[in-house]
């Protein structure tokens, strides 16, 4: 355990962040996985409001610092990208 009163601090204020960042990440992925799920499905136009919803969340999570940009861009040029392949077969 933490001896001084500056680490207790930090320990209570690690916490509340690790907390915090945890809820922001579970959004983010709870989003992706219904995208996911809806481009699989076929379900294409309700598929792209949650690739909206999504892409929002992770940039907000970006934003925040609680991932790092490129990871960030990285899920979200993956989830596009799964999206545009099944726009594309239900076109041609």
């Amino acid at each position: 355990m933490a001896n001084t009163k500056s680490a207790l601090k930090a320990v209570r204020s690690s916490g509340k962040r690790r907390l915090r960042n945890r809820r922001v990440k579970t959004e983010a992925r709870t989003y992706i996985k219904r995208a996911r799920v809806q481009i699989e499905a076929g379900e294409l136009e309700e598929a792209q409001k949650s690739v909206a919803q999504a892409v929002q969340a992770l940039d907000k999570a970006a934003e925040k610092g609680i991932l790092h940009r490129n990871n960030a861009a990285r899920r979200k040029s993956r989830l596009m990208k799964s999206l545009n392949q099944a726009m594309q077969t239900t076109q041609a």
